[in-house]
């Protein structure tokens, strides 16, 4: 099995993009749906997807986790200096 978008040439089938992401191809055409994954539509129930497209759309998904992950680990910061400083008032 062939992970690497540009490895299967310039554009994706529907099929393709979910395989790469390891999801359903209806994940993928609500992906598409949404605006979210950018794709062309030859035909009726036809699309394809760019590979630097859907290279593009990993690179974002792991960024707004990586966001994600400092906006919970300061939260958690948050909590455990405001249980601290509550603890020292003895409150």
């Amino acid at each position: 099995m062939t992970t690497d978008a540009s490895a299967l040439g310039r554009f994706l089938s529907v099929a393709e993009a979910a395989e790469l992401l390891a999801v359903s191809t209806e994940v993928v055409h609500a992906l598409i749906q949404s605006g979210e994954l950018p794709a062309i539509q030859l035909q009726r129930d036809l699309w394809r997807i760019e590979s630097s497209h859907l290279e593009a759309f990993i690179d974002v998904k792991y960024d707004e986790n990586e966001a994600l992950q400092r906006w919970n680990q300061a939260q958690f910061a948050d909590v455990t200096e405001f249980a601290e400083a509550r603890r020292r008032r003895g409150a």
